[in-house]
């Protein structure tokens, strides 16, 4: 079915969407009611926006108990379900899945969505992080929040505050950045089962709602099945799979392995997300063909495209097979609505430069005055006033291109003036660093040269006597 794009108020005047922050102090899990905005549906469980409460085949969906506990939450498929079954998730992203962004995405065609990874101890001893890191809205559903941990009455602590306002909380099983190994969390706990497997036990024995992981597979397909009945048996009610193993980070590597998730939807009773090679509508549909999953997760793609699960598509590729950077001005149109969403949504500068850079980079590689600006203007300079007129000025710029040079759509890298600064000053350093081997080269031939000529000149004297005194014996005996 068709689903048109669901652009939420950019009016902070006429939309009830404000941030809800978390206030609470380390032990305050239990007056957050108190001190948040209380803009949270009790009935979230709906499909994205909280906007039906019926499936696809008219049939009512489970609604989560209110107020629910540990022993009466939903799980699994009835979980599965009371979101509304969704299928196009926004991953779980660092500095970069927040609230105006999973917005954007939700807009166009996101069904489901994650915070980004939140470090759990920082998150219950840190204020200043807490009320930066996780905020949510009404429209902001259904959603998972994150953690990554390897205690499990710290993950529990800080669990408990964020449960209120979300339909389940997330384990991070999957991150392979170095700050992970150095942290003892996410893909590296794929060596320590047992803190796995606790985990997940706490929150599902403990927590009012429902705990889900995201995990990764490993390079046999045994260990990789055995690794995930584990995490079910553990209490996960739902599991996301990303079919790469701890070691392959850049997914411009390897292809993930789709044919390990399927084998593993096929071993377990519990909704499971794919993870991996998902950057079009169409490769969505691919996936879900091919694995089975109850749904997708895409995450880098989604920054260059954030209406990558829109259908029809809102930026259809000109060759599917290189469907990024999105060509023309789409991205321009995405990043001015992203801008209208950061309005309503206070969101960190850092993160919005990051996704700036993310939509539309490829052209900043051509606009590299753009580029400059973005990247040397002073924060107080670069209100959303100041970047929408930027965008605008990028989006004429692309516009241009298109109409006079025979309808171009795709940037064609330039570099700076810094950037041919730098090269020319290089290519002096090396002539000139050739120049002097050249001179100590000759120096030190010469030396040679001089070297040998002392060494030769006693021993020429002597041929030379030698010569002399036998020319003078032969003139001797001659007489």
């Amino acid at each position: 079915a068709k689903r048109s794009p669901r652009l939420p108020s950019s009016s902070p005047s006429s939309s009830p969407r404000r941030p809800l922050r978390c206030f609470a102090s380390s032990s305050a899990a239990a007056t957050m009611a108190e001190e948040t905005p209380a803009v949270v549906d009790s009935a979230a469980g709906a499909a994205a926006g909280g906007e039906q409460n019926v499936a696809d085949d008219g049939a009512p969906l489970p609604v989560a108990p209110s107020p629910a506990t540990a022993a009466n939450k939903l799980k699994s498929w009835e979980f599965f379900r009371s979101m509304g079954s969704p299928k196009y998730h926004v991953a779980p992203m660092v500095d970069q899945s927040e609230l105006a962004f999973r917005q954007l995405c939700r807009a166009h065609g996101a069904t489901c969505a994650y915070t980004p990874m939140i470090h759990a101890r920082l998150f219950v001893e840190d204020p200043k992080y807490r009320r930066e890191i996780f905020t949510t809205c009404e429209g902001d559903r259904p959603l998972l929040v994150q953690f990554c941990a390897n205690d499990p009455e710290m993950l529990l602590e800080a669990a408990r505050i964020v449960a209120p306002h979300c339909d389940g909380v997330d384990i991070n099983f999957g991150c392979p950045q170095r700050i992970a190994k150095k942290g003892r969390y996410g893909a590296f706990l794929m060596d320590d089962w047992e803190t796995i497997h606790n985990l997940i036990s706490k929150l599902d024995k403990e927590l009012c709602v429902p705990v889900t992981a995201k995990i990764r597979v490993y390079d046999d397909l045994e260990t990789s099945i055995a690794y995930a009945k584990m995490v079910e048996a553990a209490g996960a009610q739902l599991v996301a799979v990303h079919g790469r193993t701890r070691e392959q980070k850049r997914a411009s590597d390897v292809r993930a392995n789709w044919a390990f998730i399927n084998e593993i939807k096929k071993a377990l009773t519990i909704p499971v997300i794919a993870n991996g090679d998902i950057r079009t509508y169409a490769e969505a549909q691919n996936c879900l063909e091919a694995t089975g999953a109850d749904g997708v997760l895409s995450a880098d793609p989604l920054l260059e495209n954030p209406s990558l699960f829109s259908y029809p598509p809102f930026a259809l590729p000109s060759d599917p097979l290189e469907p990024l950077p999105i060509e023309g001005d789409k991205n321009c149109l995405l990043l001015l609505q992203y801008l209208d969403l950061t309005d309503v949504h206070a969101t960190p500068h850092r993160m919005v430069k990051g996704h700036i850079h993310k939509m539309v980079g490829g052209w900043l590689a051509e606009f590299t005055d753009l580029r400059d600006w973005l990247n040397k203007e002073a924060y107080c300079n670069m209100d959303n006033d100041a970047l929408r007129k930027w965008t605008r000025e990028l989006m004429g710029r692309i516009n241009h291109v298109r109409k006079t040079e025979g309808g171009r759509t795709r940037p064609v890298p330039k570099k700076s003036e810094r950037a041919l600064a730098r090269e020319v000053a290089a290519a002096a350093s090396r002539a000139a660093a050739v120049e002097e081997q050249e001179r100590e080269e000759g120096l030190v031939a010469a030396l040679d040269a001089n070297k040998r000529q002392k060494v030769m000149a006693p021993e020429e004297a002597h041929k030379t006597h030698e010569s002399t005194g036998a020319a003078t014996d032969a003139t001797a005996v001659a007489n």
